[in-house]
């Protein structure tokens, strides 16, 4: 007996309302049907038996077993991983199907692992394809340099809300849902900002219908430098270093073997090794956060309310400390069946507290004194901490550098802003909401510091006492209050309506937003160290400024949707900058995309099969033409007038004037640089969307920099030049790609996923370049090469001996390489003429700012109750140079020795020139001479083209069951142990440096390697 043919129906929907589109097909079949515009149905199954399979793009893929009904109607849920990936973008929000752009986005499921470092941008290391990462500073409170595509400093949009890299960076981690970079035209609605890529953030703000919860996330842990060079910390090894140096300066030495022997056996006093890092570096610094959240909604309401608090130490001592306490609220309201309100607070005040260290940098001494307190010098006088030690150079003594003997200083910035916003749907146009949004930001910094005045001593041992010798007679003190107000208004319409299969949205907003920065600075020199206020007496400076800001813009946008297959979208922004003369401050920047999910068509679904792999193609382009208004010029330049104060003082009548001086030739003719941005890319899903990916091509032409017209001279006596006008140009190109795929072994689930870029910049052209001969253009030209490069002389090896240094051909040290030693360094006579100069150097490395290659590849485990996920980022195609103390033995007040250089060209005997050359790696050592050819020239012994693969999260979890917690009304109990930066593969290692350090010298603090445990509570 056969079964009878049987026809279903029904309706598929998403939250009771239908859903138009969704393939509906019997599974095993070749062949299937979309629902109406209704979401309504109807198949018809041969058998009258079988698997009913639901797929719709941004849902998670249904099936329903057809057993005796004829009608079945199915809920479909949204696909919480597909829709993470479709995020709020510019003024407004898209599901990842239809985006015609290349959008990057991470969500709070990632960022909530990094339990590290105190900023948001240190958790994105890795996670976002086009997203150049650098840490240079890993200090408390030290934040990343990230950069889309390498182009510059990006926009930072927080909640629609402009804002500055210090608001994104003092965002609590825990309150932000997601963060979308628009790496291409997509950002053209941000107009004049726009050009080096945007960053949009959107905070948590809780979820319609979902029930009140409580979240809290708490950590406690430690950390520790992830590396820093090492010295020489043995006084005999010091002083045997540098007899041999002045040996190789010029035969003799001030060191005797009778003093040296003394060192080595190192117990009389002023003869004994003190270790300098040990005593600075204080391991296993703390650190630890609490967060805690509410959150929930009815049917009308959502919320989402929290607070946290994190506090980290320094390795260089328990006074230098970054806290931070943030607040943020966001609710929203239907008032009305069409009127919709909401309300938004973000808060945070942060400190920055440590001793008061002269410099600049409060940082920087007591890391500069690793590399600079010799071995035999010692904090305290007779190792007495009543007395600093008179060390000679005593502001690298790091026994003053605390707040009893230096002082203080303490840096304060607080925060707050409100949003209100409202949207309003218009009655019988449908799809038509008016909306308008306002807020208003105040930012408040106060730094106080006082650097004291001291004594420092040198013992006596002969009647026991001290004498005050040295120290500091010039007391600073200073404050600084600054105060930043903010506001921002926008008023718009926004339309999305479907006809059919034709589904077409726009929106047109307003916005206009205004800044003023209000700072003032008083310096004085007080009588005494106990004594806090500020005397008009004692002032010598007072600085005072008030600087403003004004924007206004005008949005439209427009996307057009054909049966979820082809996408089509325009954009533009007319937008005016305060920043240029009248004449030059308005610009149009338009944009246009496109999209075709080729998987929708007919011939492509018959070509590929019933039981096709690939499960979505979507082929998509940009172009669009951005501005960046950041290009040096000031908000006045336009203006003919006078700089006051510049000049110092003038006597007129006896009396002092303050003088001031022209400003020179008006700025008139500058505008903002335009870029033209290309962008041409895939997104694909595969294997029943368990693996997904994309792949893009950008190329960014950017017209209207900065150049002169040096054929327009104008005579001496005007006493100013011609100023810069819009004329060169240069580009940048690259490409993505990124993978990640999702699956399950048994009862274990995993997902493993990468991504790589590539970005780098070319000149392109300047205003007549003009060039004296081949080389002068091929030294000093910058047209169509890529930018960045590092010149350096190539090295062919070193000298063995004194023999082959006499014999060799070619001047290496310009003296006819009589200052040449065995061990020096052969450099290569690149244009054979038997000499070395600037015309044998050649672009050997890259630029030492953001690597060309960036990327990263992670991976998570589920299995029982466990989870574990690793996450790494990469790094390559940038340059670092090994320069002062980790190039020059003895370089800074005849300092530390570097470790990495005891391995370096030395006679046996140091005391006797006659004695054999016992090979090292390094060139000998010479004392206090930086003039030595192998050491003032940059060449390739020394320039290290990096490569670097970080861990940058490792974090093992255990939930504990519900039927355990339950029990006591715990929803979710989780614990975690998590490492940050636990290690590094580069090429950095062997000379203790960080490979995301900038400078050269290896003094910069390094990122710190943090290991924690913590607990997450759902309440």
């Amino acid at each position: 007996m056969h079964a009878q043919q049987k026809t279903i129906t029904g309706t598929v929907t998403f939250q009771q309302k239908p859903l138009t589109g969704v393939s509906v097909k019997l599974k095993g079949a070749s062949v299937g049907m979309s629902t109406n515009e209704q979401g309504k149905y109807s198949v018809s199954l041969p058998t009258g038996r079988g698997v009913l399979v639901f797929t719709y793009i941004g849902f998670l893929t249904k099936e329903v077993i057809v057993e005796g009904s004829t009608t079945i109607n199915v809920e479909l849920e949204e696909d919480k991983q597909q829709l993470t990936e479709v995020v709020v973008t510019g003024y407004g929000s898209q599901k990842r199907e239809s985006i015609t752009g290349a959008i990057s986005t991470i969500t709070s499921k990632d960022l909530e692992k990094v339990h590290g470092g105190s900023q948001v941008s240190t958790g994105l290391a890795g996670k976002l394809p086009g997203v150049t990462f650098r840490m240079p500073d890993g200090r408390p409170g030290g934040g990343a340099t990230i950069q889309v595509r390498n182009m510059g400093n990006p926009l930072f949009v927080i909640d629609g809300i402009q804002q500055d890299k210090r608001q994104f960076d003092n965002l609590a981690p825990s309150d932000v849902e997601s963060i979308t970079i628009l790496k291409d035209a997509s950002a053209a609605v941000y107009g004049v900002r726009a050009a080096n890529g945007v960053v949009v953030v959107t905070t948590k703000r809780g979820s319609r219908g979902q029930s009140n919860v409580i979240n809290i996330d708490t950590y406690a842990g430690f950390q520790n430098w992830s590396r820093f060079p090492d010295v020489v910390n043995d006084s005999y090894e010091w002083y045997l270093g540098k007899a041999d140096a002045e040996m190789n300066n010029g035969g003799s030495t001030t060191v005797t073997k009778e003093e040296l022997a003394k060192y080595k056996e190192g117990t009389a006093p002023g003869y004994q090794s003190f270790n300098w890092k040990d005593f600075i570096v204080q391991k296993n610094a703390p650190l630890y956060q609490q967060a805690i959240n509410a959150t929930g909604g009815s049917d009308r309401i959502n919320y989402y309310f929290s607070g946290t608090n994190m506090f980290q130490y320094s390795v260089l001592g328990r006074e230098f400390t970054y806290g931070r306490k943030n607040i943020n609220a966001n609710m929203d309201a239907n008032i009305t069946d069409r009127l919709k309100v909401g309300f938004g607070v973000n808060a945070y005040n942060e400190v920055r507290d440590n001793p008061g260290i002269p410099g600049g940098d409060d940082y920087n001494l007591p890391k500069a004194a690793i590399l600079w307190n010799r071995p035999w010098e010692r904090p305290y006088a007779n190792d007495n901490p009543e007395y600093i030690n008179d060390i000679g150079h005593n502001e690298s003594n790091w026994a003053y550098n605390n707040k009893k003997y230096g002082g203080y200083s303490n840096d304060r910035r607080r925060y707050g802003s409100a949003r209100f916003n409202a949207q309003y749907q218009i009655p019988y146009i449908k799809g038509l909401v008016a909306q308008g949004s306002y807020s208003y930001g105040l930012e408040d910094r106060l730094l106080d510091g006082h650097e004291y005045t001291y004594k420092t001593y040198t013992y006596n041992p002969t009647d026991n006492s001290y004498k005050a010798t040295g120290g500091s007679i010039n007391p600073w003190r200073e404050r600084r209050s600054q105060k930043i107000e903010k506001n921002n208004y926008q008023i718009g319409l926004n339309y999305n309506n479907t006809f059919g299969k034709h589904t077409i949205g726009g929106l047109l907003i307003s916005e206009r937003y205004d800044v003023r920065d209000k700072e003032v600075f008083v310096h004085s020199v007080p009588a005494t160290n106990v004594l806090p206020l500020i005397y008009f007496n004692t002032t010598d400076t007072y600085d005072d400024r008030d600087d403003r800001e004004a924007r206004i813009g005008y949005i439209g946008k427009i996307n057009y949707n054909f049966a979820n297959k082809y996408y089509l979208e325009f954009s533009g922004r007319r937008d005016a900058s305060w920043k240029f003369a009248p004449n030059r401050r308005v610009g149009f920047f338009p944009s246009v995309s496109g999209g075709w999910r080729i998987t929708e068509e007919k011939f492509m679904k018959s070509l590929l099969g019933e039981n096709t792999k690939l499960n979505d193609l979507k082929i998509r382009a940009s172009y669009g033409i951005v501005g960046d208004d950041d290009n040096g010029v000031l908000p006045t330049d336009y203006l003919a007038g006078y700089n006051y104060n510049r000049n110092g003082y003038g006597i007129l009548d006896g009396n002092p004037v303050i003088g001031s001086r022209d400003k020179g030739k008006p700025i008139l003719n500058i505008s903002w640089f335009k870029s033209k941005i290309l962008d041409i890319g895939a997104d694909f899903t595969m294997f029943n969307n368990k693996l997904s990916g994309s792949v893009d091509y950008f190329k960014r032409s950017r017209t209207g920099l900065r150049g002169t017209k040096y054929d327009i001279v104008l005579p001496s006596e005007i006493g100013f030049n011609l100023s810069d006008e819009n004329i060169n140009k240069d580009q940048q190109a690259g490409g993505e790609v990124s993978l990640s795929y999702n699956g399950a072994i048994g009862t274990a689930t995993f997902s493993v996923g990468g991504n790589v870029g590539y970005a780098r910049s070319k000149f392109i052209s300047s205003y007549k370049p003009i060039f004296f001969n081949s080389w002068d253009q091929y030294r000093n030209s910058a047209e169509g090469r890529y930018q960045n490069l590092f010149w350096a002389y190539d090295v062919v090896g070193q000298f063995k001996s004194q023999e082959e240094i006499n014999n060799y051909p070619v001047n290496i040290d310009g003296q006819g390489n009589k200052t040449l030693l065995p061990g020096d360094l052969i450099y290569k006579d690149l244009n054979g003429d038997g000499k070395i100069d600037g015309y044998d150097e050649r672009p050997l490395g890259y630029g030492t700012n953001q690597p060309v290659i960036n990327g990263g590849f992670n991976f998570t485990v589920a299995w029982k109750g466990f989870d574990f996920a690793a996450d790494f980022s990469i790094g390559s195609m940038y340059s670092f140079n090994q320069e002062n103390e980790i190039r020059r033995g003895y370089s800074y007040n005849s300092g530390a020795l570097n470790t990495i250089l005891t391995d370096r060209w030395r006679r046996a005997d140091a005391f006797d020139l006659n004695s054999e050359w016992i090979p090292g790696k390094y060139p000998a050592l010479r004392f206090n001479v930086n003039s030595a050819s192998s050491v003032n020239k940059n060449s390739v012994f020394w320039l290290h083209n990096v490569t670097a693969i970080r861990a940058r999260t490792i974090e093992l979890g255990y939930s504990l069951p519900k039927s355990l917690i339950g029990k006591i009304n715990i929803q979710k109990a989780r614990l975690f142990v998590n490492g940050y930066n636990l290690f590094s593969i580069d090429n950095l290692r062997k000379y203790g440096v960080d490979p995301e350090v900038q400078g050269t010298n290896g003094l910069q603090y390094p990122q710190n390697s943090f290991v924690n445990m913590g607990i997450n509570l759902t309440l």
